[in-house]
């Protein structure tokens, strides 16, 4: 176990240090955007991959955290950090309010109640005024960064953008690695059992869905941020299925499969984009090939080949030894 965490971190650095270098080379606007969406991938990976609860609904608090911030930054003046922040507690609470209707509920019926909620909250946005129905809330100005940053500038912006993202994802890391997180995965594993341990479930899954939620709403306000628009699109159904699509392509239950997933399909989005509606075609057929090819995700299938590499050698090893024993005993 605790080789593996090493491991993981080891990895974690590895990708901080490609994050640092990767704006010298690549668009940073497009960097954010996935930077963005992986936090919110891991977000939701947290809640299906760890607690084994399917939410159809999650654009909710993406979206409406967008929402959130652009109006609290651009209308109410707020600095930048406070409008971010206000969009992530905004996301909490209405996680909170979400989590406590559906939790109760579980496999198809709890997918279709977050469901729910989310057109509800979809509709809310269309006909609220402070969101700017149909246009949205357009041209959301970057205010320095505590009043000395100046974030205006794409390639500083980006930086700040991935201390955000390594944040939230240390944040889930310690999560699912902490006797908190064994608990969740215990709940995932065999919920009845978890009960009669004397685990009080329903709370634990609370937590989690509020958690997950907050997040999500942590990547949707800075996204809003970073494109200085918050729009529809960030709060409709599609989006709650593309989130599901990023991790199970990158590999559900595995630490940075959600990032390699948003990482794939956003670059799908970005780089195929002359294809039109097609792009959909393609990730569809995509997501069919994983689905039957890899059904752990690319993660998971990486991951998968290691352990049986890992494990074929240690078999050889013993092998070995055996034989040398056989031949010192005779």
């Amino acid at each position: 176990m605790a080789g593996r965490m090493n491991r993981d971190m080891q990895a974690f650095v590895a990708l901080m240090a490609l994050g640092l270098v990767a704006p010298l080379m690549i668009y940073p606007v497009f960097l954010m955007k996935v930077l963005c969406f992986a936090l919110f991938a891991c977000a939701f990976n947290l809640l299906i991959g760890y607690v084994g609860l399917l939410s159809f609904g999650h654009a909710m608090f993406f979206g409406f955290a967008a929402y959130i911030s652009g109006h609290t930054v651009k209308v109410l003046g707020w600095p930048t950090e406070f409008g971010i922040l206000a969009g992530t507690a905004v996301a909490a609470g209405l996680g909170l309010v979400a989590g406590a209707i559906a939790i109760r509920r579980q496999g198809i019926y709890f997918a279709m109640v977050t469901l729910a909620l989310a057109q509800m909250v979809f509709f809310f946005c269309l006909q609220a005024k402070f969101t700017g129905g149909e246009d949205g809330i357009q041209a959301i100005p970057r205010r320095p960064l505590f009043g000395v940053l100046g974030i205006t500038n794409d390639f500083v912006f980006y930086y700040v953008v991935l201390a955000i993202f390594a944040i939230g994802f240390l944040i889930i890391y310690r999560t699912i690695h902490s006797p908190f997180g064994q608990v969740l995965k215990a709940i995932r594993e065999n919920e009845a059992r978890a009960i009669s341990l004397g685990y009080a479930v329903d709370r634990f899954k609370l937590i989690a869905f509020v958690l997950s939620a907050a997040l999500a709403g942590l990547a949707g306000a800075t996204k809003a941020i970073v494109f200085q628009l918050a729009s529809l699109t960030d709060v409709t159904w599609q989006m709650s299925g593309e989130v599901v699509l990023m991790t199970l392509v990158g590999g559900m239950g595995t630490v940075f499969g959600p990032i390699v997933g948003a990482a794939v399909i956003i670059s799908m989005q970005n780089y195929l984009a002359g294809f039109g509606e097609w792009v959909l075609v393609i990730q569809g057929a995509i997501f069919v090939v994983t689905v039957l090819l890899f059904r752990r995700g690319i993660v998971g299938e990486i991951l998968a080949f290691i352990g049986r590499a890992r494990a074929s050698s240690a078999a050889e090893q013993q092998e070995v030894v055996a034989d040398r024993q056989v031949e010192a005993g005779g």
